[in-house]
């Protein structure tokens, strides 16, 4: 039966979205989470759908990919086929070809579960690996001790305090309140909570957005940052913390992140946090 490259539409997401979270486990690799999609959705319904390719195999979505930006597609495979070699062939034709319109001509990058064929098939097509990432992941049975700072959940009154932190930890940040309430309205949001951390004269400091995959599933942190003018005072450790603690609320089994490893900060403050490290992960890449 033949394996078909979609774009679900607006009306599709939902569907992809479901079958993100029947994926996640917390024996699986990192991969694309139905939270990865849910930040996406600060630009809109319209374009998260445009920005999403799914291959289905007999009425089954075997594969989903997220475009998260012009040259990167975000790949993971149902845990059942990711050894399939049927479905690793038509991935790579697809991700290759730029008439197929996955990824364009030039300098593009996949990120694919370790471990699936469709990565020895990319290395075996030239595909080279770029700069490795750490996941790290804090598991959720045990109770999370209190953070020790002030923490809000965000609603859509404080989405500008929210927005506020986020301009001020990420260099080149354009998160605007209005693309808040566009992600507020994304179905993954429903399962997601955004976090700011207080220092004690009442400044917000830190901020965080956590995604459930649902009871037994892991949870992702997605984004996580730190004002610029109230670093190196323990506060990005403290609202990690925090968010392992809405997770654990959320009943997620575990709480995941993934970063550069080139970031030792970051990396050092996840640990910090409670969190491990697991096998480093890498992108394939291209430059034709």
């Amino acid at each position: 039966m033949a394996i078909t490259l979609g774009e679900p539409g607006i009306g599709g997401l939902g569907q992809a979205v479901g079958v993100l979270r029947d994926w996640q486990s917390d024996e699986a690799p990192m991969q694309l989470h139905p939270g990865d999609l849910g930040w996406f959705w600060r630009a809109g319904a319209e374009a998260t759908a445009a920005a999403v390719r799914t291959w289905s195999r007999g009425g089954r979505i075997l594969a989903v990919g997220l475009l998260d930006g012009p040259g990167l597609l975000r790949l993971t495979i149902a845990p059942d086929a990711q050894r399939d070699e049927e479905l690793a062939q038509q991935l790579v034709e697809d991700v290759t070809d730029p008439g197929c319109g996955v990824l364009p001509e030039g300098r593009v990058n996949v990120e694919a579960p370790m471990g699936a064929t469709a990565q020895d098939l990319l290395s075996e097509a030239g595909w080279k690996v770029d700069e490795p990432w750490t996941p790290l992941r804090r598991d959720l049975t045990e109770p999370v001790a209190d953070p020790g700072v002030r923490i809000e959940v965000v609603g859509p009154e404080q989405a500008h305090v929210y927005t506020a932190v986020h301009r001020a930890a990420f260099d080149g940040s354009r998160f605007t309140d209005e693309r808040w309430h566009a992600m507020a309205t994304g179905l993954p949001y429903a399962d997601a909570r955004c976090l700011v951390a207080y220092d004690d004269q009442g400044n917000a400091v830190a901020a965080v957005t956590v995604w459930s995959a649902g009871p037994g599933r892991p949870g992702l942190l997605e984004p996580m940052g730190v004002h610029r003018d109230h670093r190196r005072q323990g506060y990005g450790e403290a609202i990690t913390v925090a968010a392992a603690a809405t997770l654990r609320e959320l009943g997620s089994s575990s709480a995941i992140v993934c970063t550069p490893s080139s970031n030792v900060g970051a990396v050092a403050t996840y640990k910090s946090a409670g969190f491990r490290e697991r096998p480093e992960v890498r992108d394939r890449y291209r430059d034709v």
